[in-house]
């Protein structure tokens, strides 16, 4: 049996924690993270033996997948810090660059043409591999459409290196979704917040890979 890539969930919060129960629910084992150790402790009591609390610095150091469940301003200090420790590494974002607006919704803090993924990859570390996943549902989706049957949620991805694909497929699949790669990180504004193919876009919900590909 090969060995899974390690990962880490780093950022305990609506969507860090649901990453991460869903992980273990597929039987995947997971390193919690948060800049509260306290919380990861916890969460890993609760989500038990497939989990274990670590701090941000030794996650980063043990994984071989960082998932960055942090808000978008964060991720670009956080590449910065552990810049040396990143290298060699696969970096996974899920943000959305969103702030609250004045009336009781949401607007983007970055340009209307602009995505997340494209602005982090210019502050990568050097030999490291950054993919947009895990971010295109809602946080109430991700709970309730994870492993769903008979056809599985999509869950979409993107990345500039091809070669990395069957590592975030892998993960995608334990996180109880479909993948499905919409090409390389100038695509991530698609599968951002308001773009169209994110629950909170043009597609409006949660897909199967039959009517995903209807759009892709």
């Amino acid at each position: 049996m090969i060995q899974k890539s390690k990962v880490a969930v780093i950022g305990l919060g609506n969507i860090g924690a649901a990453v991460a129960t869903n992980l273990v629910k597929g039987n995947r084992s997971v390193i919690l993270a948060d800049k509260t150790f306290e919380k990861a402790n916890v969460l890993s009591q609760k989500l038990g033996s497939l989990t274990h609390a670590a701090t941000i610095a030794d996650a980063v150091k043990e994984a071989d997948i960082v998932v960055l469940a942090i808000y978008f301003d964060p991720i670009k200090d956080f590449l910065k810090t552990y810049a040396t420790a990143l290298e060699g590494k696969i970096i996974v974002d899920p943000s959305n660059p969103i702030a609250p607006d004045e009336n009781g919704g949401f607007k983007k803090i970055i340009g209307e043409d602009e995505s997340a993924g494209q602005l982090l990859s210019a502050l990568v570390p050097n030999g490291a591999e950054l993919v947009k996943a895990l971010g295109t549902l809602g946080v109430a989706t991700l709970a309730s459409a994870s492993f769903q049957t008979p056809e599985k949620a999509v869950e979409f991805y993107a990345t500039d290196n091809s070669s990395i694909n069957a590592e975030i497929e892998e993960l995608i699949r334990d996180n109880g979704f479909e993948p499905l790669r919409v090409g390389t990180l100038n695509q991530s504004i698609r599968i951002e917040v308001f773009g169209d193919l994110h629950e909170f876009g043009a597609l409006g919900k949660a897909v199967t890979l039959n009517e995903a590909k209807l759009v892709v």
